[in-house]
């Protein structure tokens, strides 16, 4: 399984990333408060934490990298001691990177000379003057 990193948590639990950000950190708040399992035993053992402190901890200053980190820390330290949450974990983090990868965008621009151009994703709220500063050719 890939390290989950403090920074993915911090970007996560900002929102950063709007939508796709809020639902990962649902999925993983979901997952973090599935009961522990080990074998028969439902409770974590003595001194582990589930990672819900943690979670909380995160949520109520999600700019902390010493919070992120303690989350990264309970997770990993249940992944390995819960195989079931370690599967579940990295089937989370799998879609979650996967998810953020398919909202890149790749822009290319070539050959001749293109003018104005105005590249990015997602745009709302803006208005775009543009002034010509010669008649269109059908005017000429």
């Amino acid at each position: 399984m890939d390290p989950i990193t403090a920074a993915a948590l911090t970007a996560l639990a900002g929102g950063l990333g709007g939508e796709a950000a809020r639902q990962a950190w649902q999925g993983l708040s979901a997952l973090v408060r599935r009961p522990f399992s080990r074998g028969e035993a439902l409770d974590a053992p003595p001194g582990v934490s589930t990672g819900e402190l943690e979670l909380a901890s995160l949520e109520d200053a999600p700019a902390d990298p010493m919070r992120a980190q303690a989350l990264a820390t309970a997770l990993g330290v249940r992944a390995a001691l819960d195989g079931e949450f370690r599967r579940l974990l990295d089937e989370w983090w799998q879609q979650t990177r996967a998810g953020a990868e398919a909202g890149d965008v790749h822009n290319h621009i070539s050959g001749g000379t293109q003018g104005e151009v105005f590249q990015g994703r997602d745009f709302s709220g803006i208005t775009l003057h543009v002034h010509r500063t010669s008649p269109p050719a059908d005017q000429r």
